[in-house]
């Protein structure tokens, strides 16, 4: 009777404490009150230590309270009982906005839609911050700052923690949606975290997956990304769980745990790399302006005290240069105030490498102002250091593609960043892909003046297998000795084309015609659809269907078969591979997959002909197609639920084309 009662003077006291507030504060930013859900230990109100704050991002239809889909009786316990038991505080932030939403619940939040941008959640995230840390007593380095999300919450983690890595140490994803659009109005780019991965290589990252997630496919997608990225501390966990829904929330806040633990997310990385959307952004100190009004990303790789390569892309993975782009770059303040020094500057379009000298300012801070081309830009003077030989990119795209079978040259060229020239730097290459054949994998640079490069493409010499299905991953490690025994890595990662890749059923060419075609049509998420008619007009050109000098084009393929049981003999636009001088993907064509919700795109290519193409010229071409389904299958249940929701499934197909470019007699 005595342990009875004390056992509900327990369960008294605990439902007697409130597990969590509901707040406001103003924002500058949005220029209204905003809302929060705030969860605080028990101790929080009797004591006096700070603590540190993992942030909550809910996903699609919700909101700070995280009610939505089970009325309080899941999330808001699970993170109630977590605050409850250990040294931290759990924000839930608001992603509301009136725009997008109908009601209180029910709408698209953190506005990270294509057509969106007028609300910049993450400076709203930042005046948030400083919001927490100045109302409550908080650990504030970015060690003691964590983020979590759920699905459009879960992309929000990711992508917050990589565009503020300087103030995020950990961040985790609940089956994440794969993809959303970033940057200013008007200036917006599809982002998505596993083409950004280098941005967490100082941030500790985990990954959760419930097994019967409906996008599950994206998860893995995204999970392998950062799976390979050795220099990400990644985790990744998979649940049993018939949902897509936040599963092992206790344990994966344990996570965070051990990284407010972790002393080496308190330290400023000697190297880092970075991309962003933004015209303007800061990040670890250094600051960056982005002038030019077409959208694009800037990519900061491998920044030192040395030096940094800085590139553009319209778009990522493989988007083309800006270099109309003007971009002004100011350093951390690393150097000696008011002392010159000499920059290099390796224009990675031209080849050419120019010499000029400045001054650091009084705070020790070096600008230069660059185009979009892409260089790599290295200091000389006092402080900065003596910088490694540099391998420079070995393609303009984001891998090279390969053939298998065959004797492969690698366009390895080693560069020298230093004011003075290099002597003795041994090259090595190596793999450990079973499907990798070295073939010639040394070799020797006896001197290497300042500024210069060496191409080494006739000493590395390689030879790839490959089986059929789709591109393979193989990535070599080239390792450069210098300065008589440092030694520095890096990774070559390449992507082999399958040894058998069939011709299309048939292939069209919209060089500015108009052309109506069977496209095929998902009916729902329980399966089945079928064809419809899409009359569509594309490119430019005379629209004979033929490729001439000078006109642009889509190309669109037909296959006999789809993903889709129903997906028979119907057509879809390509996204075009070639190493052919004369072509250039001058647009990445971003379309809905149909009626998916992970707003997930089809990605595919408006190409441009040279207008210097010969007439006659043999342009061979691999054309990647997508295609989807529905996966549903009734019979299916988790206990004695049926599980009504399909798998959303997607797959890549490859076909060989060869363009005749036409124009002549």
């Amino acid at each position: 009777m005595k342990r009875l009662l004390a056992g509900l003077l327990l369960a008294s006291a605990v439902e007697a404490r409130q597990p969590f507030f509901d707040r406001t504060h103003p924002s500058k930013i949005f220029g209204q009150e905003r809302r929060y859900r705030i969860f605080l230990p028990p101790e929080y109100e009797s004591g006096g230590k700070p603590y540190p704050v993992i942030y909550y991002f809910h996903g699609h239809s919700d909101r700070y309270t995280l009610e939505k889909y089970d009325d309080g009786k899941d999330t808001v316990p699970k993170i109630a009982a977590f605050a409850a038991a250990h040294d931290a505080i759990v924000v839930a932030v608001d992603g509301y906005v009136a725009r997008d939403y109908t009601g209180f619940y029910g709408g698209s939040p953190w506005d990270i839609r294509e057509e969106g941008g007028e609300y910049d959640f993450g400076l709203y995230f930042q005046e948030l911050v400083r919001h927490i840390d100045g109302t409550y007593r908080t650990r504030t380095s970015r060690r003691y700052r964590a983020t979590s999300g759920l699905s459009m919450g879960g992309f929000m983690s990711l992508y917050l923690s990589a565009r503020y890595p300087d103030w995020i140490g950990s961040a985790s994803s609940f089956n994440p949606g794969p993809e959303f659009y970033a940057g200013e109005k008007g200036r917006r780019v599809l982002w998505r975290p596993k083409d950004h991965v280098a941005n967490h290589s100082r941030t500790m990252v985990r990954l959760i997956r419930a097994s019967g997630d409906y996008i599950s496919q994206y998860h893995e997608e995204t999970r392998d990304a950062y799976a390979r990225a050795g220099e990400v501390d990644f985790e990744y966990r998979q649940d049993e769980y018939h949902r897509h829904w936040a599963t092992s929330i206790g344990e994966t806040f344990e996570f965070h745990l051990r990284a407010f633990a972790n002393p080496a997310l308190d330290n400023v990385p000697e190297t880092w790399s970075h991309s962003n959307p933004y015209a303007e952004f800061a990040v670890w100190n250094y600051r960056v302006k982005a002038e030019g009004g077409e959208a694009g990303i800037t990519c900061l790789q491998d920044v030192s005290q040395g030096g940094f390569r800085v590139t553009t892309r319209r778009w990522a993975p493989d988007g083309p240069a800006m270099p109309e782009r003007r971009i002004t770059i100011t350093t951390a303040p690393l150097y000696q105030a008011q002392a010159q020094y000499l920059v290099l500057d390796r224009n990675l379009a031209s080849g050419a490498t120019s010499r000029q000298t400045t001054r650091a300012d009084s705070e020790g801070r070096i600008t230069v102002t660059l185009d979009g081309a892409g260089h790599q830009i290295s200091f000389a003077g006092p402080g900065a250091g003596a910088q490694p030989p540099v391998l420079l990119p070995l393609t303009a795209k984001d891998k090279l593609r390969l053939p298998p079978g065959q004797e492969v040259k690698l366009p390895v060229r080693i560069y020298n960043p230093r004011a003075t020239a290099m002597e003795d730097v041994r090259v090595t290459l190596s793999s450990e892909y079973p499907t990798v054949e070295l073939l010639s994998a040394t070799a020797a640079i006896p001197r290497l003046e300042a500024g210069e490069s060496a191409d080494l493409s006739k000493e590395m010499r390689v030879r790839f297998a490959a089986g059929g299905g789709y591109f393979a991953p193989a990535r070599l490690e080239l390792k450069l000795v210098y300065d008589g025994w440092h030694s520095v890595t890096g990774n070559v990662d390449v992507l082999v084309i399958p040894e058998i890749v069939p011709a299309p059923d048939e292939v069209l060419i919209l060089d500015g015609r108009t052309a109506t075609l069977s496209v095929f049509r998902q009916r729902g998420n329980q399966g089945g659809g079928g064809p419809v008619s899409r009359t569509v007009t594309e490119g430019k050109g005379n629209g004979n269907g033929v490729l001439e000098p000078g006109e642009e084009a889509t190309i669109w393929v037909r296959m006999k078969q789809g993903m889709d049981p129903f997906d028979k003999n119907t057509w879809r636009r390509a996204k075009v591979y070639s190493d052919s001088p004369w072509i250039e993907e001058i647009g990445d064509i971003q379309e809905q997959k149909q009626l998916e919700w992970t707003s997930a795109k089809e990605r595919t290519s408006l190409l441009r002909l040279s207008a210097d193409a010969p007439p006659g010229t043999r342009i061979p071409l691999l054309l990647d197609n997508e295609s989807w389904s529905y996966a549903f299958t009734p019979e299916v249940r988790y206990g004695k639920e049926k599980l009504y929701q399909a798998f959303q499934l997607h797959t890549h197909h490859l076909h060989r084309h060869e363009a005749r470019v036409g124009g002549g007699k």
